[in-house]
């Protein structure tokens, strides 16, 4: 073999040496940090899209009429839930949610505007709010990036229950609730998580049957 012909086979095999450094260097692999996030990934995403301006959800909050957020109780709040701060849908207002959820029993309902269980759920939400009255507050979380469509779907459901706008699902996040929606959380007066129900109700009664007797309401 001549000398031209070995030093092809050094050059060659040097450069594929250099080729595999450089893919385990930028491959993040299985290790503690994990593969970077992608769009299966379940909490990808931003809270709302550019698109979402104040001016362009206006006359969609308008249609909405939606009650409004609930203002910051007594104590600091479920401990998961701490530093995680929120869009009220209705008016754009920020919320800090473990503060807004603090010394209130409440059913979070957890839902996007294209799940079709979660459409039809709701109504049965917004009835059981009005049947248990101010003893439990019912507050919808809103899992994707398009808050438009949120507010449109809600105003075409006549619901106009407080609503918070989570588009990277950072409350199932923080409570672990499993990629499923609808989704319910039930947590006490005193932040602890009481029941999480990956599920769907079709009445008030159904979500009255799964609901009160871990909050203790008659």
């Amino acid at each position: 073999m001549s000398a031209s012909a070995r030093w092809s086979i050094v050059a060659a095999v040097i450069v594929m040496a250099l080729g595999a450094a450089l893919w385990a260097e930028l491959d993040p692999g299985d290790g503690p940090a994990g593969p970077a996030a992608t769009s299966s990934d379940p909490f990808f995403g931003r809270d709302r899209r550019d698109a979402d301006t104040v001016e362009a959800l206006a006359g969609p909050r308008a249609r909405a009429d939606l009650a409004p957020c609930p203002q910051p109780g007594a104590g600091a709040g479920p401990e998961s839930l701490r530093g995680i701060v929120l869009q009220c849908a209705g008016d754009g207002s920020e919320v800090d949610v473990a503060e807004a959820l603090a010394g209130r029993p409440t059913v979070l309902n957890l839902w996007a505007y294209w799940c079709g269980p979660c459409t039809d759920e709701l109504p049965a939400m917004a009835d059981y709010q009005r049947r248990v009255g101010p003893d439990v507050a019912v507050l919808t979380v809103h899992q994707d990036e398009n808050e438009t469509a949120a507010l449109l779907r809600l105003a075409e459901l006549g619901v106009r229950l407080p609503t918070l706008q989570d588009g990277r699902r950072s409350i199932a996040a923080a409570l672990q609730v499993p990629n499923v929606m609808p989704a319910t959380v039930v947590l006490r007066a005193d932040g602890s998580v009481a029941e999480i129900l990956p599920r769907s109700f079709a009445t008030a009664d159904e979500i009255a049957e799964a609901v009160d007797p871990s909050l203790g309401v008659g």
